[in-house]
């Protein structure tokens, strides 16, 4: 779906206050000051909370499944480095949309049977869909094994990157690296996640133990 700047203005104001504040204890009245809007706007533009949620979203999880579909049309890659390439776009996204994660860990770990629950677990099931198109075309060409758990995969990856973002500060002292700036310690993070991400998927995706 394609929005409109005022909408897009708005879809990032709700992001940053339910990053901060969460999902329930951000209203809409709370979004529509912030975004210097009366409440009436975001009503016309989206309906409600849940659909606002929803848009916020559909417009994050929108480009992932785009990278997927453009990598397995992509004959120039071997099928692990269209994996390293995923693993990439992961990374720079979840360091760059910091506030968004926060939401999805916030909204998960609430264990709770609402809309934004329900929105989390078919944004992850897309997506988990989308990449066993990239894992099966690596195992039907014999460069993968057989037998992957992608959603274990998933989570190891997700899980790493999000502890990492999330003890960063930990990370910096244990490495005498609290003066570097934040810009030079995010490449520092990006390559060290990368790297280390890589090898841990080669080895998950091409090494049989049995």
């Amino acid at each position: 779906m394609e929005y409109n700047e005022k909408q897009i203005a708005i879809i990032d104001i709700a992001e940053k206050l339910f990053a901060e504040n969460g999902y329930d204890a951000t209203s809409v009245r709370d979004i529509a000051h912030d975004a210097g809007i009366n409440v009436a706007m975001i009503s016309y533009y989206f309906g409600s909370k849940e659909k606002l949620m929803e848009a916020l979203f559909e417009r994050k999880s929108t480009n992932i499944r785009i990278k997927v579909e453009n990598l397995i049309q992509n004959e120039n890659l071997s099928p692990l480095q269209k994996i390293n390439v995923l693993i990439d776009d992961y990374i720079e996204k979840f360091i760059a949309q910091q506030g968004f994660h926060k939401i999805m860990m916030r909204e998960q770990i609430i264990e709770k049977d609402t809309t934004v629950a329900s929105i989390i677990l078919e944004l992850k099931k897309r997506n988990l869909e989308s990449i066993k198109l990239l894992i099966q075309e690596g195992q039907k060409s014999g460069s993968f094994i057989k037998n992957i758990d992608v959603v274990l995969m998933m989570t190891t990856m997700v899980g790493t990157v999000s502890q990492m973002i999330s003890s960063q500060y930990f990370y910096r002292e244990v490495n005498n690296m609290q003066q570097m700036d934040e810009i030079e310690f995010r490449k520092h993070m990006k390559k060290k996640l990368s790297v280390h991400l890589k090898k841990l998927f080669k080895a998950l995706l091409t090494y049989d133990s049995q």
